[in-house]
């Protein structure tokens, strides 16, 4: 073709590509060192899954196959623009080993055009979603159809180079242009150019050549420039993901040190972001799917997570000379009223629909939490309600400021022993704040403990020892309350050699079995859920009485997108005689939130078009059930709430103990809901 000019193409664009990416590398840097080259087996392993075969896309079956094969199409394609690259200088340049004619370079010839049509039907989704459909969670903008409309240009100029090639060694060799079946793509133009002249010819290969190869390059700068940077950017996030458990918040270290030396405690402005989360700003495409799934959004509240993130970027981009520059001379811009409204992240229950859903792991929670203890610990500005719950757990060991001297009237003509009298237990019972003090989630903590003392477990409770583990304090961002008692109890359960943990709060339960270890706390815990079906598999107990009643059960977040316990609740229910258990349109690690994490449960929901609560009340009650059956106390709080908001005493709100309670021993159900023994369901 042309040496000089490739020779001049690729030195300006590869030029200005690097220093476009090397500027983007220096502001990736600005912020403090994070260790994420551990487990490095682990690491791979996440990129095959869901870097290269995209395993969280298939929760979106046409968008999902479209995007994978443009993806899988620019892997293919590249051996192709390598090879073009080359026959700049040489027109025989085929890498060595594809040449035509060849059994290689006819195989790659196949699989290539193969892709350039399939790449071509992936374009046509896309613009079908965001032209016809326009699609509310998506950025529809201009550049996303340019991005589109290069990637469309360039897999038909790859066919009229392919094409023109055909023809030119059709030609050459003194026979008819006809269909070549591993030129699929290519054969459509040659036949189109079969009949032009060797002059018209070679136009239309140079322009097919440099059209391609100009639009590679033209690509490749704009990555870095525009939402599309995750191409780039995508496999690296996904290798550096969190391999740690979902359900855990890194700890701010030496928080009394860091106050000492006038650090800043959490994340005030943009520089205190580590470089794994400005790579995570890099990497989001702007797809919407954290939004779409986000209860805040869903209900019309200001949080959006994927604005946050754009909100973000921005600034971070806005910014980048002065953030790369000389440190002298730049106003300090803290992120929290005057790039995020602080309604933003008071709004979040840190459910992580957000997380669960984005196709590269793109984390909000942790930056949310950051910002909030920022504004906690070092500005004391948060809503007033969490005062009163800060206050609380301060005075009281407890949000709701209750004296400890309550913790145990639940139990009362129950025998529960304390674990002062019991030492050896095989099971600490840690029964938490809500269970303990809450008069609706006491009958859950009995109906635990019944079947605890039915099953003969060897157990024990605290009792008056207990206090918070300190969740609500660390979702708030007062991190320095949630180590207080974080290193208190783990001392303290350390000093009676626990072991063995069961909950009946899957906060308690995520916290205790993912955050205390970073405190020296380290133990087995189990949700009741989990041991209970154990217990019924080993048949210590029985439910025999018929619950007849359709249930729905909810997924409490911290049990099941943050600790993925799922199916022992559904499998106790559906072994209850009588049960017809449904599932609710949005469940499992779909499943809305209640509404009350994050501290949500401790203050007043921000403002929007419905709370969180009843949206999710009205998804379950959809499915007609009788019984609304959940597995934690927070959200046996707010659907019971809900239910009552629109009056409906014909349905029930149930914990799953309760429910397997009626069935073990009849006399704790209405007549209504309780037949006569019935045969134990398979």
């Amino acid at each position: 073709m042309s040496p000089i000019v490739m020779s001049l193409l690729l030195a300006a664009s590869l030029g200005s590509f690097a220093v476009i990416a090397f500027r983007r590398w220096r502001l990736m840097l600005i912020g403090p060192r994070v260790r994420r080259f551990d487990q490095v087996g682990e690491r791979l392993r996440g990129v095959v899954r869901f870097a290269l075969a995209q395993e969280r896309m298939r929760r979106y079956p046409l968008a999902g196959a479209a995007h994978m094969l443009i993806f899988l199409g620019f892997l293919v394609l590249l051996a192709q623009s390598l090879i073009l690259i080359g026959r700049g200088y040489d027109r025989t340049f085929s890498l060595w080993v594809l040449g035509s004619g060849t059994l290689p370079g006819e195989a790659y010839a196949l699989v290539k055009d193969v892709f350039v049509l399939l790449v071509l039907a992936g374009v046509a989704v896309f613009i079908y979603y965001r032209v016809l459909k326009r699609l509310g969670r998506m950025t529809l903008n201009f550049e996303g159809l340019l991005i589109l409309l290069i990637i469309a240009v360039m897999m038909f100029a790859e066919m009229l180079y392919s094409g023109s090639e055909l023809v030119r060694r059709a030609r050459e060799d003194g026979r008819p242009v006809g269909y070549a079946p591993t030129h699929p793509a290519g054969s459509v133009t040659a036949a189109l150019l079969a009949n032009v002249s060797d002059g018209a010819l070679g136009v239309f290969a140079h322009a097919g050549f440099w059209v391609h190869i100009g639009l590679v390059l033209l690509f490749l700068n704009l990555l870095p420039l525009s939402k599309h940077f995750h191409v780039i950017t995508a496999v690296p996030n996904v290798f550096f993901r969190e391999l740690g458990p979902p359900g855990r918040l890194a700890p701010v270290p030496d928080i009394e040190g860091r106050i000492e030396r006038g650090q800043t405690l959490g994340v005030a402005r943009i520089e205190n972001l580590d470089w794994k989360s400005i790579l995570d700003l890099y990497t989001c495409t702007e797809c919407g799917r954290c939004s779409d799934f986000c209860p805040a959004t869903q209900t019309g509240k200001l949080l959006s997570p994927k604005h946050l993130a754009i909100d973000l970027r921005d600034h971070l981009y806005a910014r980048q000379s002065e953030l790369t520059g000389p440190s002298h001379g730049h106003r300090p811009i803290d992120l929290v009223g005057e790039v995020i409204k602080p309604e933003v992240l008071w709004a979040c229950t840190t459910c992580q629909a957000c997380e669960q859903e984005c196709p590269v792991f793109i984390t909000y929670v942790d930056k949310i939490v950051d910002m909030r203890r920022h504004l906690v610990m070092e500005k004391s500005e948060f809503p007033g309600e969490l005062q009163t719950a800060f206050r609380g757990l301060e005075t009281s060991g407890n949000p709701w400021n209750i004296p400890a001297t309550n913790r145990t009237q639940w139990a009362e003509g129950l025998n529960v022993p304390r674990l002062s009298e019991k030492p050896e237990a095989e099971y600490l019972f840690w029964v938490g704040c809500a269970p303990a003090f809450d008069e609706r989630a006491r009958k859950v903590t009995r109906a635990t403990a019944e079947l605890l003392n039915l099953a003969g477990v060897d157990y024990a409770i605290l009792g008056e020892e207990e206090q918070c583990t300190g969740d609500p304090a660390r979702r708030a961002g007062n991190e320095f309350l949630f180590q207080m008692f974080a290193q208190a109890n783990a001392e303290l359960l350390n000093g009676y050699k626990v072991r063995k943990i069961v909950t009946v709060c899957p906060h308690c339960f995520n916290t205790l079995r993912n955050e205390y270890p970073d405190f020296g706390g380290r133990f087995e815990v189990m949700h009741h859920t989990d041991l209970l079906l154990r217990l019924v598999a080993e048949r210590r107990i029985v439910p025999k009485a018929a619950v007849r009643a359709r249930v729905v059960y909810h997924d409490s977040c911290y049990l099941g997108r943050y600790n993925e316990i799922y199916d022992p609740p559904r499998r106790i229910l559906a072994s209850i005689p009588g049960v017809e258990l449904v599932e609710a349109a949005a469940a499992r690690d779909r499943g809305l939130c209640c509404g009350a994490g994050g501290a949500q449960m401790f203050k007043e929901e921000e403002k929007g078009r419905q709370r969180v609560n009843f949206a999710r009340t009205d998804q379950l009650l959809a499915t007609g059930s009788r019984i609304v059956s959940s597995a934690c106390p927070f959200c046996m709080r707010m659907l019971t709430d809900g239910l009552n908001m629109k009056d409906r005493t014909d349905v029930e709100q149930l914990d799953v103990a309760e429910v397997l309670l009626r069935s073990v021993q009849p006399s704790a159900a209405p007549a209504a809901v309780v037949a006569g023994a019935a045969p134990r369901s398979a």
